[in-house]
């Protein structure tokens, strides 16, 4: 390939999607052109990985206009934000404009699966990706949906649950006996750059990634204890002791706030209890488990 392939979001940190499809693209001998919000220490090692650097607003059409050119390819993808939905807009806008757009990956959730007009959630982050997908869908692109469940490598099941295992070798979440099947983000990265590797078979289609399999909380935290090699044990805490508790504490933005609060509620009513082989369709091998992730990011979780 002579064209770049355009990955927004590259400079992402929760989970890192578009920074592992712009590593696993490169390291595959492909031209990634990743786009930033600003320049940084995070935009440098893009650099140093050997990406050209665009540096934009996904929200500015100008910026997106001018990133998409020359390329035939690209991710879309940002941060859980307020504006996820104007720039989901706007650069189905820019590709339009462009007309000569091979394929568009774009990332959305796995709750959107469970979403109509008449069946919505209380979180403003899922509402604008089911909305995101619906412009896509109208907009005529050669458009394919990721989407995701909860990430491994979400507050839920890395820095929080660290904290916890930290303190008392416990995970302290307010799912009750609900099951998840959250999963790895690089295997979420992975299928992604597969498909913008080569697009072919996979216009139009939708694929919803999970975990190897579905399980309750304390089936999650005996694969901790097993990566691990010491107990630990997961805490059914009341919903709003874990809100007072947990979210409150950390002072997050209230788009964000109101995202959170919405996806634990969900798990506890057992909406993330989903398990599909999307992950194993496309790479060819099972999704990674809860016990493989831990066991490589132990410096995450020891003490």
């Amino acid at each position: 390939m002579e064209n770049p392939i355009l990955v927004t979001g590259a400079a992402g940190r929760l989970g890192g999607v578009g920074r592992t499809i712009t590593e696993v693209l490169l390291r595959r001998g492909l031209p990634v052109r990743a786009l930033v919000r600003r320049e940084d220490e995070r935009s440098e090692a893009l650099r140093e990985m050997g990406a050209e650097v665009f540096v934009g607003d996904l929200t500015r059409a100008a910026d997106v206009a001018r990133a998409l050119e020359g390329c035939r390819r690209m991710f879309f993808g940002m941060s859980v934000s307020a504006p996820y939905l104007e720039a989901t807009v706007t650069t189905a806008a820019a590709a339009r404009a462009a007309g000569d757009l091979e394929v568009l990956v774009n990332i959305s959730q796995m709750t959107v699966s469970q979403m109509s007009l008449h069946d919505s959630t209380d979180s403003p982050q899922q509402r604008q990706h089911w909305l995101g997908e619906q412009v896509l869908n109208w907009s005529g692109l050669p458009v394919v949906h990721i989407r995701a469940t909860v990430f491994l490598q979400h507050f839920f099941f890395s820095a929080w649950a660290a904290e916890s295992i930290a303190r008392d070798n416990t995970i302290r979440l307010p799912f009750g006996t609900a099951r998840t099947s959250p999963v790895d983000s690089r295997d979420v990265a992975e299928v992604i750059a597969a498909i913008l590797a080569d697009p072919d078979g996979h216009i139009s289609k939708v694929y919803e990634l999970t975990g190897p399999r579905s399980q309750d909380m304390a089936a999650h935290a005996g694969e901790y204890a097993a990566a691990l090699r010491r107990p630990i044990n997961y805490v059914d805490v009341p919903f709003d002791e874990w809100r007072e508790q947990q979210l409150d504490a950390h002072e997050l933005p209230d788009h964000v706030y109101q995202h959170l609060l919405t996806m634990a509620r969900l798990h506890a009513e057992g909406r993330y209890d989903r398990s599909t082989r999307d992950v194993e369709k496309i790479l060819g091998r099972a999704a990674t488990s809860t016990r493989e992730y831990v066991a490589d990011n132990l410096e995450l979780f020891e003490p």
